[in-house]
This record gives structure tokens, C-alpha cells and sequence, in this order.
């Protein structure tokens, strides 16, 4: 648990900010905790407390990252499961007499292997010894591999292998940068290094391990995986779909263009700032810019700018863009029910995010959505 208070509460003066470093974060067992989320900025709101269980996203939700403070309250998951130890074999994703094969994607994975590897199963895109049977079938991961859950170098060793099974096989298996990503390369270069932010000090390790860093991903990260890591596309646009990490439209500081964009987050890494790196991961982990009023005019301002005509993304648990985390007071807290993807602002986004670290879903679905 952390130990102290990295600011200082209502009534107590103003807030104070330190450098965190990893004297603050003695057990990285995050996944298990809860405490305040601060809003950030330098007009922020008071911190909005989380209690014990299933903390209630509040009015006015923050989209921006406090570097001490949690991205999200990350709920208890326990030790529920969502899928079988051994499902049914699953019938092989169809395929087109010509053309593409069809089109699936993979909402937030953060190291649920398992999971992941029983949901590909149920859509027919491995076998049950794990590897690719979809033939010329297209698969897009929204990023987002590691941190919280048990063996996020796994999931990476997994998405590696099968693209190139895929691409053997006639299709593809592709992935997108989330946030995720860009924390823990950040922990892996820079460690300790002091970077300055728009709400103080902060340092990647410090961040990576409040945000669930895991040390046996640490420990078990190698070049290869810094590398691929390192050249994922942050946006691509594919059958009319406009995928994405974020629900934010920070995406338009890096360029006017899909090509544009995706080189420029490469050379941002590849010039290996931690202050630029820290300004790419804080952007990117922004949210919640389609929901509620306006939603659907961000959403158009990415759509207009770099194509397609729906949005596709990761990164915010649909339990919290549909407000079913938490109950009213005295009520005893349930667990998120998350049936499938969000379709929402207007119809123009997709939420891919079922919230696997909260005991909700880990989605992999084919577009277009059966809805």
C-alpha cells in the first residue's frame, strides 16, 4: 500500500506536490486497492474519495492523469474468472469466398492471458492449442497488454506470435499503442528520472507502479518486446472504422493525418525525451471525450480529420461510461455487468473496454457489430 498522502487534503492548505519515487510504492499489489482519485489541473476540484468496493463514478469524472493519483479506481477483481478452464472448441471464423477475411477486434487485455486466450478461442480465431486457425481473418488489439493482471509479457509473446501465424495463413493480427505501452517503456528507459508535468513532479516508475505495474513484466522484459512495443501505430483506419486507444481527441496535437500521427508518436519515443514521452503518455490517457454532451462532435472531429465513419476504442471500462460502477449509498456494492460492446454518441463510438481488471469482460467481437 502507499504509504502517507502524496498531497495534501480539503482544509489542510494548499496542495503540495513531491517527486514520487519508488520509496512511495513499497508493495505494487494495486490491483487490490482502493483511495482517492484526484482530479487534476490547476482548477481542480477536490479529490473524489473511493470508497472500500466499488467506487462510484461521480458527476464531471476527470478525462485527465494526475501523476499521483491512479488513472482509474481499480476495482477488486478477486479471483472471479469469466471465462471456462476449458471451453467447448469453437467453430472457425468464416471465410469469404474472396477479399479480406472478416474483421475482429480486442478491447484492453492488461495481462489476463487466460481470458484472452479462451475469448479468441470462442470467436474461432485460435485452436485449442493456441494457435491461429482464422486463415485470412483480420485482427486489431486496441493496446493496452500489461499492468494489473497476471502475465502481460505472455499476452505480448502471444499477439507477437500469432501475427505472424496470421500472416502466414493469409490474414493479420495488428496492434494498436494504449497508454499502457508508452508506462511501461517509460518505467523501462527513464526509472526514476524526475519529469516535469502539468500537475507536478512526477517519475515513470512511480506512475507505472501506481497504475499496476507488475515486476514479474519487468523482470521478464526483453528487447524484442521494447521494440515492438516502441513501433505500434497509435491510429489506423480499416473498413470504415477509425481504431483507437483513447477516447480523447488528443490524437489531433500529433498530426492531420493516420500517417502523420503514428510518425510521429514513433519519433517522440525515438528521440527518447522523458519529458516529451511523459507529455505523449499523459495525453493518450485522457478519456471520456465522446460521452455525455459534446461526445459526438469529438467524436466527427476525428472522423472528419482522418477518416471512416465510427470510432472504435479501448481504455475507459464501459462500467464507468455507463455509470454502473458503484451504488447509492447504503447500497451493497454488484459487481459490473458488461454484456458486450458501448455503442454510444449517436452511434458513432464503440467502446471495446469490458473491464477484465474489475471482474467484467475481456471483448473480442467481429465488425460489424450484430446489434
Amino acid at each position: 500500500m502507499v504509504e502517507g498522502s502524496m498531497t495534501q487534503g480539503a482544509g489542510q492548505g494548499p496542495e503540495v506536490e513531491r517527486t514520487a519515487t519508488l520509496r512511495d510504492f513499497r508493495v505494487p499489489a494495486y490491483v487490490n486497492e482502493t483511495g482517492p482519485y484526484a482530479q487534476g489541473g490547476p482548477t481542480a476540484e477536490p479529490a473524489v474519495p473511493v470508497e472500500p468496493g466499488y467506487p462510484v463514478a461521480p458527476e464531471g469524472y476527470p478525462d485527465a492523469y494526475t501523476p499521483t493519483e491512479r488513472d482509474l479506481p481499480v476495482i477488486n477483481r478477486g479471483d472471479a474468472l469469466q471465462v471456462g478452464t476449458a471451453p467447448a472448441p469453437a467453430p472457425t471464423a468464416p471465410q469469404p469466398a474472396t477479399g479480406p477475411g472478416p474483421l475482429f477486434v480486442v478491447g484492453d487485455v492488461h495481462g489476463y492471458l487466460d481470458e484472452l486466450v479462451a475469448a479468441l478461442q470462442e470467436q474461432g480465431l485460435i485452436d485449442a492449442a493456441g494457435q491461429w486457425c482464422a486463415g485470412t481473418a483480420r485482427l486489431w488489439f486496441l493496446g493496452d497488454f500489461t499492468d494489473r493482471g497476471p502475465d502481460g509479457i505472455g499476452v505480448i509473446d502471444l499477439v507477437m506470435r500469432l501475427s505472424a501465424e496470421a500472416a502466414a495463413a493469409g490474414g493479420y493480427c495488428k496492434a494498436l499503442m494504449g497508454n499502457h505501452e508508452l508506462l511501461l517503456l517509460g518505467a523501462r528507459r527513464f526509472g526514476d528520472t524526475p519529469v516535469n508535468s502539468g500537475a507536478g513532479t512526477a517519475t515513470f516508475q512511480a506512475a507505472w507502479l501506481l497504475n499496476g505495474g507488475q515486476k514479474s513484466d519487468m523482470d521478464r522484459l526483453q528487447d524484442h518486446h521494447l521494440q515492438w512495443m516502441a513501433r505500434l501505430d497509435a491510429v489506423e483506419e480499416v473498413d470504415g472504422y477509425l481504431l483507437v486507444h483513447s477516447d480523447t481527441t488528443a490524437y489531433l496535437d500529433y498530426g492531420r493525418s493516420i500517417e502523420e500521427v503514428n510518425d510521429n508518436v514513433r519519433e517522440a519515443l525515438t528521440r527518447n525525451d522523458a519529458d516529451e514521452v511523459w507529455d505523449l503518455f499523459r495525453k493518450f490517457t485522457k478519456r471520456f471525450s465522446f460521452r455525455d454532451e459534446g461526445g459526438a462532435a469529438a467524436v466527427r472531429s476525428l472522423l472528419d480529420t482522418y477518416g471512416g465513419t465510427r470510432i472504435v476504442h479501448g481504455h475507459s471500462p464501459i462500467p464507468y461510461l455507463l455509470g454502473e460502477v458503484g451504488s447509492e449509498e447504503g447500497d451493497e456494492p454488484a459487481a459490473p455487468v458488461v454484456e458486450g460492446p458501448h455503442v454510444y454518441a449517436d452511434g458513432l463510438a464503440i467502446a471495446m473496454d469490458g473491464g477484465v481488471t474489475m471482474s467484467g469482460k475481456l471483448l473480442v467481437r467481429q465488425l460489424p457489430l450484430d446489434v
